[in-house]
Formats: structure tokens, C-alpha cells, sequence
């Protein structure tokens, strides 16, 4: 069960007033999702962890899946979801952040963006999506770097108590008894970078700054795609999974 004291820090979380951010960053990662299930049609999806909804906007809007459903461990976020009023949307419920109220292969797919790095106890809940999922997409952030031990107050002001590469969380997967269908590298574009700096970060907005905004991305993008897949690895700023319950179960625990 989720520790009292990390319920009550995301209780409230979704009261803030950065909706424009927040959909700004559900955008990719709502693109992220569709990409890697390309090759397949779900029909009735789960995001858990679904924070304020706009991941599951975006779904609707570009008529993904034909059922949605949401779980959120945040009484603010769950508020928000319903006050979308989405179509699709049958379910929004709160929940212990580790037990999914649902019967075991219930949904075509489940979403976890964004929210593995902040779990406790990673490897139950990554069995529960496996309980109840016949496809799971998985998104983090790529925090890791060398010296990342000494910005831990950033990362922890954020939350985030786990740190992943791709080569780690596929690990973690696989460990897991899960298959890799399809992958996906993906780099911070530069509008979410220009609100990040100028809007929440209140720099000023120069022609320099946004120069060397556009400049950096360009860079990162050539030379992921000219020194292959290691190095847009270590470019990359957030990694996408679509897996589903190997045929070879490796879970060893």
C-alpha cells in the first residue's frame, strides 16, 4: 500500500495552476504512446496514474482506443479528470497506487507515463499491470547521468526516487517476465523548452537564448541519428515501451 506520507504530497498536487505545462507535456507523451502501438488497435485502455487527464485529452481527441479508464492516487487529479467530461471516458477512480480494482487481462492496454520513477515499490506495481493488461506502454524520464547523486534535491523535489536508461528499464522488464514489442527514444522539444525557460523559469526571453534553444536540439537530433542507437540513448530525454507478458515468463521472484 502507498505510504501515507506520499499520498498526501500528490493529494493536492493538481490544484497548481500549470495547466499550460502540463499539457504541453502530455502532448509528446500522448504521441509517444500512439507511436509504439502503431501496430496495434486497443480498444479499451487503463492509464494509471493518470494524473490531472490530459494524457487521456489527447487520446480522445485523436480518437485512440474506444474505451478510456483512469486511476489516480491524487484526490485533485481525480477532480480534474472528471471535470473534463471526456466521451470515451467509462472510469475515473482513486486508488492505493499499487492495486489495480480490476479483474485480471481487462484491458487491451494499460499506460504508466511518467510514473514509475516515483513508485516505491516498483516491481508490485509493475505486476498488477501485468495482472490486468494484455499490452502495457511504459514512459520515463531519462534522468540518469554521471553525477546525478549530486542534484538530489532537484530530482527529489520532483518526486522522482527511481533513475532509468533505457538499457535499466528493459532490464527491470524483461526481469519482469515482460517482452519488448516496441521502443521508443524521444528528445524535449524545443517549445516545451522555450515555456520551461521563459514562462517557468523566468529568464528572459532573448534572441540568444532561443537561438542556442534551437541550436542544442538540432545538434542533439543530428548526431543521435548519425551515431546510432547508444548515442540517442544517452540524448534522449524521456524512453517508451510498449510490452506485453512474455511467452517465457523470466520473473524469478
Amino acid at each position: 500500500m502507498l505510504s501515507t506520507n506520499v499520498k498526501s504530497a500528490y493529494d493536492q498536487f493538481y490544484e497548481q495552476n500549470d495547466v499550460a505545462w502540463r499539457m504541453l507535456g502530455a502532448k509528446a507523451k500522448a504521441q509517444n504512446i500512439v507511436d509504439v502501438c502503431k501496430d496495434i488497435s486497443p480498444d479499451k485502455i487503463l492509464e494509471v496514474g493518470a494524473g490531472d487527464g490530459s494524457i487521456l485529452h489527447f487520446l480522445e481527441e485523436w480518437n485512440f482506443g474506444k474505451e478510456l479508464y483512469a486511476l489516480e492516487i491524487s484526490e485533485s487529479g481525480v477532480k480534474v479528470i472528471e471535470s473534463r467530461n471526456l466521451n470515451k471516458l467509462k472510469e475515473v477512480n482513486s486508488f492505493d497506487g499499487y492495486k489495480i480494482p480490476y479483474p485480471d487481462q481487462s484491458f487491451d492496454l494499460v499506460i504508466l507515463a511518467h510514473v514509475l520513477e516515483h513508485v516505491e515499490h516498483e516491481r508490485i506495481l509493475l505486476r498488477e499491470l501485468k495482472r490486468v493488461a494484455k499490452n502495457i506502454v511504459i514512459e520515463v524520464p531519462l534522468d540518469y547521468r554521471f553525477g546525478v547523486d549530486k542534484r538530489m534535491k532537484h530530482f527529489l523535489d520532483y518526486g522522482h526516487i527511481n533513475m532509468y536508461t533505457p538499457t535499466s528499464l528493459r532490464f527491470l522488464l524483461q526481469s519482469e517476465g515482460m517482452e519488448i514489442i516496441a521502443d521508443k527514444t524521444s528528445l524535449t522539444g524545443t517549445e516545451a523548452i522555450r515555456f520551461n525557460q521563459f514562462k517557468n523559469m523566468k529568464r528572459k526571453k532573448t534572441l540568444l537564448r532561443q537561438f542556442k534553444i534551437e541550436m542544442e536540439y538540432r545538434v542533439k537530433q543530428t548526431l543521435s541519428q548519425i551515431l546510432g542507437n547508444k548515442r540517442k540513448e544517452q540524448f534522449a530525454n524521456a524512453y517508451t515501451v510498449l510490452t506485453k507478458r512474455s511467452s517465457q515468463d523470466l520473473q524469478i521472484f
